[in-house]
């Protein structure tokens, strides 16, 4: 397996994140078009019109998941889920249990959506990504803007009305999502894929500097931007969830443990237990698309039985959310 990418529309196993110091660079997506409600953009807000393409271990991928179930878009929009284990070309679609073919293009690789819709592509082909079924292109393959459009654009076709992201935490929340993302969410990763000692070592300590900043102020809250549940938690949750199982022990984030943090693995629990949500969660994919499909990380491909880890482990009281904003998703 190699992560390899697209060059002019043609797969090539290079694969090119890391600069002269050893640092993990993460490249930029490239798709970023919105679905509008009012019309104002090239996409409005139409059941039945869009696809969306995840993959169950990654945690980009695994918030629009979330944000998907959670707003009940299942009829409203597609899904197809790759196999978890990365292939010599990249993402692929196939049987395996907890996957769900591609139904709209009938691709056997995902960089083939991504030709379909830029003939000369150059770059990584990443999940997610949300498809127009109508024009045949790729609107977004942004996690973070999908999940915005997903928590309102089709609240008028039948969404749940639960609401991530209100206007007035919405400031809040992206602070929040920014100061989580760069030490935390792709801090693993710039851990995991260090390329030299000092780059692993600085990555690594910021890590773990803001997991005990964020374990301190969980101590006094319920959720990252107060009492509510918004996108920000399921930004974070997506890489705690993952923590133990992946990135404690094949990405060397090995200082403590996520239930060492009582507040954060609280926390975690408490998300992970909110309706709707452990039907998108799949621990078996997280650790095949890390410990098989990363050989780089580890070439006998042995995937761990532990650590174990009980998510429907009863949470503090104070954290379950009773109000009609957690009703309001039910079913």
């Amino acid at each position: 397996m190699s992560l390899g990418q697209l060059v002019n529309g043609k797969w090539s196993t290079d694969w090119t994140e890391q600069d002269e110091n050893g640092n993990f660079k993460r490249m930029s997506t490239q798709f970023h078009n919105w679905v509008t409600v009012d019309g104002s953009s090239d996409f409005p807000a139409v059941a039945g019109r869009y696809h969306l393409y995840i993959s169950l271990g990654c945690p980009w991928a695994h918030r629009t998941a979330l944000l998907w179930k959670l707003k009940g878009l299942e009829n409203i929009i597609g899904l197809s889920i790759v196999d978890p284990v990365i292939s010599d070309q990249g993402w692929q679609f196939s049987d395996y249990s907890g996957c769900i073919r591609d139904t709209v293009n009938q691709a056997e690789y995902l960089w083939q959506v991504y030709v379909k819709s830029a003939p000369n592509y150059t770059g990584r082909v990443t999940v997610p990504v949300l498809w127009d079924k109508q024009t045949n292109q790729i609107v977004n393959n942004e996690s973070r803007q999908i999940i915005q459009m997903f928590n309102s654009a089709f609240d008028d076709l039948g969404a749940n009305s639960v609401d991530f992201y209100p206007l007035e935490l919405q400031e809040t929340i992206d602070r929040v999502i920014d100061q989580i993302y760069q030490p935390i969410n792709n801090g693993v990763y710039r851990s995991g894929f260090a390329a030299s000692q000092s780059a692993y070592e600085e990555a690594v300590t910021q890590l773990f500097q803001a997991l005990e900043t964020w374990e301190q102020l969980l101590s006094k809250q319920r959720y990252l931007c107060g009492d509510e549940v918004t996108l920000a938690d399921w930004c974070l949750f997506t890489t705690l969830f993952r923590f133990d199982s992946a990135y404690y022990g094949l990405f060397k984030c090995n200082l403590k443990r996520l239930v060492d943090f009582p507040h954060l693995w609280d926390y975690c629990r408490a998300l992970y237990q909110y309706p709707r949500v452990s039907s998108v969660c799949n621990i078996d994919h997280v650790k095949r698309l890390y410990y098989v499909g990363l050989p780089e990380l580890n070439p006998t491909r042995i995937v761990p039985l532990g650590p174990v880890a009980d998510f429907r482990q009863p949470c503090s009281p104070w954290r379950v959310e009773t109000s009609t904003h957690i009703m309001s998703i039910r079913g």
